[in-house]
């Protein structure tokens, strides 16, 4: 199946029906008087968040959603049938942007979370409705009020807890393949990996979702390679691993790089808890891997974790220190912030 993380899509909630205006007929009734009733109130929009999806691909074949209209009104004071709602169904972690691709309409972080996006129109009045005392026949009567309309972006943030960046060919995929059961694309090129790869690692008792974020480069801020496209499904997550391969000529220049990139990028990506990994180590002797990781510390104030994800050294210390992180970021997210299911109904007459 296709990944894709980004899809704009048109909804209409439906419009209510319009009201009748009827007068009673009937053999040995004099004055029947009016019976004209009332439509139907048009179908909703309603937005449901899904445990079964991981990919918007199925917006590439729809993208427009309409509840159905209301029924109209008829005589012998029968009001018209509701307009069956509209369900969209969105992956976990999808995001409702507006259309200028900034302002965030709603954040569907929940299975199950369901959400009326637009209401429908109500149903118009028929002219029983306007019966009174002093008008004892009304032929007036009101057409149903129209649903409401917007063109949407919908933007996949994928649900993990840890999010690996880096250079392409920092062997990336290859530490998520080596601890979880995902077969990530593995190659001796850059960019073999073009989509953002998701793996449950299970640590003893605990586990937690690891992200496979494609390969970044320098300029990559500018478009250059991939862009930071792929930045945003690592927006959730409470730490970043940043691998670098040893190997290279200058590991130390490319951490440079991609910080400059995740700074560029914002979304407080750089604030966010880092581990600094030395991937490789199997590929470099000792002395090598030793004087790159005390370069490193007396730069950063860190000294970075030594693995290789081909043989498996050093890996599960590192995925110890991981649960500890995310497991403290966890409790202190859920002693500042109260999660918050209220989400206002669009209204396209509100203005700015």
């Amino acid at each position: 199946m296709k990944f894709l993380d980004e899809a704009k899509i048109y909804m209409k909630s439906g419009d209510g029906g319009a009201g009748c205006c009827s007068f009673h007929r009937e053999k040995y009734i004099e004055f029947g008087g009016p019976d004209g009733g009332n439509g139907g109130k048009g179908g909703d929009v309603i937005i449901e968040c899904a445990q079964d999806l991981n990919t918007l691909i199925d917006f590439r074949y729809a993208q427009h959603f309409k509840g159905e209209k209301g029924h109209h009104g008829m005589g012998r004071n029968r009001s018209g049938a509701h307009g069956k709602d509209t369900i969209i169904r969105v992956p976990v972690g999808t995001e409702i942007l507006d259309e200028d691709k900034e302002t965030v309409l709603a954040d569907m972080t929940r299975p199950g979370l369901r959400r009326v996006f637009l209401k429908g129109g109500d149903g118009g009045f028929g002219n029983a409705h306007y019966k009174s005392p002093t008008n004892q026949a009304p032929r007036k009567f009101t057409n149903g009020w129209p649903g409401q309309e917007i063109s949407v972006w919908l933007r996949l943030k994928l649900i993990a807890d840890a999010g690996i960046i880096g250079m392409p060919n920092a062997g990336k995929s290859t530490f998520l393949a080596a601890n979880s059961a995902a077969k990530p694309k593995i190659a001796d090129y850059p960019f073999t990996t073009l989509h953002p790869n998701l793996g449950v690692v299970k640590i003893e008792d605990y586990d937690f979702v690891l992200a496979d974020i494609p390969g970044l480069i320098e300029g990559a801020s500018e478009g250059v390679g991939l862009g930071t496209r792929f930045l945003g499904h690592v927006e959730r997550t409470a730490v970043l691993l940043h691998m670098i391969d040893i190997t290279q000529e200058n590991p130390l220049e490319s951490y440079h790089i991609i910080r400059n990139e995740l700074e560029e990028y914002g979304a407080n990506l750089e604030d966010k808890n880092e581990l600094i990994v030395l991937n490789k180590i199997d590929s470099v002797d000792k002395e090598t891997m030793t004087s790159i990781a005390d370069q490193f510390e007396q730069e950063l104030g860190a000294r970075p974790w030594l693995i290789s994800g081909v043989t498996g050294e050093g890996l599960r210390p590192l995925l110890f220190k991981l649960v500890e992180i995310i497991k403290e970021e966890k409790e202190a997210r859920n002693k500042d912030e109260k999660e918050s299911d209220s989400i206002k109904l669009y209204d396209p007459t509100a203005t700015a």
